[in-house]
């Protein structure tokens, strides 16, 4: 397919009711985006970065940390959670911005394929602080280690940059956007007995290849994409591989079609001090690795609001709408805390809301309305049976939900092929896990797509 890119113009800035300095913590997709926007609603803005690169947790490395858990506080930690082999799951003009078209490039060494490799998803996030000239705005190598309210209501940010010995730097901004991402501390699956089990335990965090489970016996925790991708890959290498999920509650051996070596078990009931793994409906093994894909955990260590905002079994909460803290609210914003969704685009649409809130552009609730919103979310979900974990899980409502954001904000709520694509993907990854990356139904939908990028980049108010 021809690359429709030739030319993006840039928005001017908008005049705003009110410009505030404003700090954004993390330069990955989600900070980029933010920067992005609080800019262009004219606002100052300074991104804080502790790596000496854009792109967060799109950055590989085959460096890992020294604890394979994730467990030891005082390590140093590797920010990327990125397997070599890794692939999006999404195809790419669903997972681009929607002002910015991830459209395959023909230049350089670009990975053209509708479900590129992560480097693919780098070089785009790096074009697209190019076109906005987002870099000129990022300290690069600074970590932050406070950030903290003072009694006048500004917001102090102690940061220090990583390398050399200079001190910590204490600055006020009138506001803050916590974006650094939520792949990097790792959450672990409770395993009665497993302090006595002789084997290796390893998170997916820590996953890069799969050579090191060469004729190992393994046991996989998990059934998301990542386990999906990785329990596959390993299976090439090791002899056996057993996938435990509280889904899978066969009694019987089953195994994963298309292989003779993996098979799907009922979750882990204990490990034990002779090597075994015990499966509940009483099934036994012997394993040389234990390797949890079991997600991860939000994690803001430098984040101090005198327990306003907490971290409650995965909840990150009270927060109105994902996004705003009430009695903080707007002078404090997370991006980026929803899952099992399209990220770029939703991060898009929440800078844009805290941009224009910022500004005085866009109105929020009353503190009191908005807390009483978060109550009545919280009892929903409670009613539901939702696990306090699932808070932020966006299955089956990110639309709804980015298209509520779309009209307070005022834009296009979300297009019709990009929602339909999100569908047709959803359905031919279970139709056809090995392949969906390959093969697909919905070339009607993808040329929709691409009609709808020519008319954007041909538009004069799209950048």
């Amino acid at each position: 397919m021809r690359n429709p890119i030739v030319s993006i113009r840039h928005f001017s800035p908008m005049t705003p009711v009110a410009a505030c300095d404003v700090a954004v913590i993390g330069a990955g997709a989600a900070g980029l985006a933010a920067a992005r926007h609080l800019r262009r609603e004219g606002h100052s803005v300074v991104v804080f970065e502790r790596e000496s690169q854009i792109g967060g947790i799109w950055v590989y490395t085959n460096t890992t940390e020294p604890d394979p858990m994730g467990l030891d506080p005082t390590r140093p930690v590797v920010h990327s959670s990125l397997y070599a082999s890794l692939r999006t799951n999404l195809p790419r003009e669903v997972m681009g911005f929607r002002e910015y078209p991830f459209a395959p490039k023909k230049t350089g060494q670009r990975d053209p394929r509708r479900f590129p490799g992560h480097k693919e998803v780098m070089e785009y996030l790096k074009d697209y602080a190019s076109e906005f000239g987002i870099s000129e705005l990022i300290r690069f190598e600074t970590e932050v280690s406070r950030v903290w309210r003072r009694e006048s209501g500004k917001w102090e940010v102690r940061s220090r940059k990583r390398s050399g010995d200079e001190e910590d730097v204490n600055e006020a901004f009138d506001a803050v956007v916590v974006c650094n991402g939520h792949y990097t501390e790792p959450r672990i699956a409770h395993i009665p007995g497993v302090d006595r089990w002789p084997g290796k335990q390893i998170h997916s965090h820590s996953y890069r290849i799969p050579e090191p489970f060469r004729n190992k016996i393994v046991v996989l925790i998990g059934i998301s994409a990542s386990a999906v991708d990785i329990s596959r890959e390993i299976a090439s290498v090791a002899n056996e591989v057993h996938i435990a999920s509280w889904s899978n509650s066969n009694e019987e051996s089953v195994t994963l079609p298309g292989y003779d070596n993996v098979w799907l078990r009922p979750m882990i009931e204990s490990a034990n001090e002779d090597g075994t793994i015990s499966f509940q409906h009483g099934f036994k093994i012997s394993a040389d690795i234990i390797l949890h894909c079991t997600g991860y955990k939000y994690h803001f260590p430098f984040l101090d609001t005198q327990g306003i905002v907490t971290v409650d079994d995965n909840r990150v909460g009270p927060l109105y709408k994902h996004v705003f803290p009430p009695s903080l609210a707007p002078w404090l914003s997370f991006v980026g805390l929803p899952w099992k969704i399209a990220p770029f685009p939703q991060f898009e649409l929440q800078c844009e809301w805290i941009s224009g809130i910022l500004s005085g552009r866009i109105s929020l609730p009353s503190q009191k309305e908005m807390t009483e919103d978060v109550e009545a979310f919280y009892d929903s979900l409670q009613s539901a049976g939702m696990p306090k974990r699932y808070t932020h899980n966006m299955t089956g409502y990110q639309f709804e939900y980015n298209d509520w954001i779309a009209t307070q904000c005022g834009a296009p709520k979300t297009e019709e092929w990009r929602k339909k694509i999100y569908h047709a993907t959803s359905l031919n990854r279970k139709a056809r896990p090995e392949n969906y990356r390959e093969e697909w139904e919905d070339e009607d939908l993808v040329l929709q797509a691409y009609q709808d990028f020519a008319k954007q980049i041909s538009c004069k108010q799209v950048s």
